[in-house]
């Protein structure tokens, strides 16, 4: 008698588009989830494949389109470039938070370059919190409380920022902000013209 096969379930994870600036979608203030299930998790292992595939090592749900809490962020691969030493690249350690908030700031204060997949090839400094504390339930939705420093203290301030509709060029100049949204705008209107 053979041995019957091992039946696999598994799911494929789905690419979605990133909206980007002038869409208002983006200065929507996201609204809790109600419990982390299995369509959410879903939702998150989509969300990272499309972080990922964008390139980018953060990504909020609204940036998706989807006004809810929800933010995956990998900085793995940026810590590993910092790094002075040269070790083999780290594995991908992918965080998942869903419904997160800043529960506390360090009074120092650095400043990173950042981007967004929602601002594609724009990048300037920004001042933020060198650390942060957040709370937050997992991809399994159990509650936690990490301690962030560095480029994740970063990434998730600008996260959370996403999810109360927040950008990152809200912190530059106005004049420097009125430059970035003439920009995108005029790319927006010349991509409806040819469509049309």
């Amino acid at each position: 008698m053979t041995r019957p096969a091992a039946v696999i379930y598994f799911r494929l994870m789905t690419i979605r588009p990133i909206i980007c600036i002038p869409d208002p979608r983006l200065r929507q203030v996201s609204k809790p989830v109600e419990k982390v299930d299995d369509e959410l998790r879903a939702l998150m292992d989509d969300m990272l494949e499309t972080m990922i595939d964008a390139p980018g090592i953060g990504l909020a749900a609204i940036q998706i389109a989807l006004p809810i809490r929800v933010v995956v962020i990998d900085c793995s691969e940026r810590e590993y470039e910092n790094e002075e030493t040269k070790s083999p690249p780290r594995q991908s350690k992918p965080i998942y938070f869903v419904n997160p908030e800043i529960a506390w700031v360090s009074e120092e204060i650095k400043s990173h370059e950042e981007g967004c997949l929602s601002i594609p090839d724009y990048f300037e400094m920004v001042e933020r919190p060198s650390a942060c504390r957040v709370r937050y339930d997992d991809y399994e939705g159990k509650p936690q409380d990490l301690l962030c420093e560095g480029i994740l203290a970063t990434c998730i301030q600008h996260e959370v920022d996403h999810l109360n509709g927040i950008l990152f060029i809200d912190y530059l100049s106005r004049l420097k902000r009125d430059r970035v949204m003439r920009k995108f705008q005029k790319a927006a209107k010349e991509r409806i013209r040819g469509d049309a």
